[in-house]
């Protein structure tokens, strides 16, 4: 088994690996010139987030600064997808964001881990797990996703959680570690926040 299939099959793997660590070194450099692009240069920012990225949809939206560990590489974004401030993408392997899903500011889905075993840990050995974000998803500010999750579609996680779990459709989900609340209901259909009514 090669080194990229290591990568992306949950197999232990030594990311210093030189036949590796070159590839994304140029990913990194493309990073850091969207980093440094200005506001108004929407245009060039559509352009790298396409060298950048496995796949991304018509409508995207990713405020920089953007950190990813290989540039966005193995992220497919779906259409209309934003992400705030400081989105952090351990895309060690591939990240899937489905259409219209929304990243509060902070937000961290990490798809590489370590062994517990010290002696590996101390050798460098790393292992990368999928993370699949549904449709229509809002994770609040500072969610944390490690490796290996599915979160279904239309779901809400709540500022702060730390999902840990694979969490279903239509609920919302928050708190450490992140458990499903309550399903999206009819007094959402009524209400958008606390006791304001929908009016629109």
């Amino acid at each position: 088994m090669t080194i990229k299939e290591k990568m992306h099959n949950t197999e232990l793997y030594l990311p210093t690996d030189k036949e590796i660590w070159e590839e994304q070194q140029g990913y990194m450099n493309l990073l850091y010139d969207y980093n440094h692009t200005r506001p108004t240069e929407s245009e060039k920012r559509n352009e790298l987030l396409k060298e950048l990225f496995a796949e991304i949809g018509e409508g995207c939206y990713i405020e920089p600064p953007l950190h990813a560990n290989w540039g966005g590489h193995h992220v497919h974004l779906g259409k209309n997808v934003y992400a705030n401030f400081n989105l952090t993408l351990v895309d060690d392997t591939h990240i899937y964001i489905g259409d219209y899903t929304m990243l509060g500011p902070n937000v961290v889905i990490a798809t590489g881990g370590h062994p517990l075993l010290p002696e590996l840990r101390e050798e460098g050995y790393q292992y990368n797990a999928p993370v699949h974000i549904g449709r229509n998803c809002w994770l609040g500010a500072g969610v944390i996703i490690v490796p290996g999750i599915t979160i279904g579609d239309n779901v809400v996680i709540g500022a702060g959680s730390i999902v840990t779990k694979d969490i279903p459709s239509n609920v919302l989900a928050v708190g450490n570690p992140c458990k499903v609340l309550r399903e999206i209901n009819e007094h959402d259909k009524e209400y958008y926040f606390k006791n304001r009514k929908i009016s629109i």
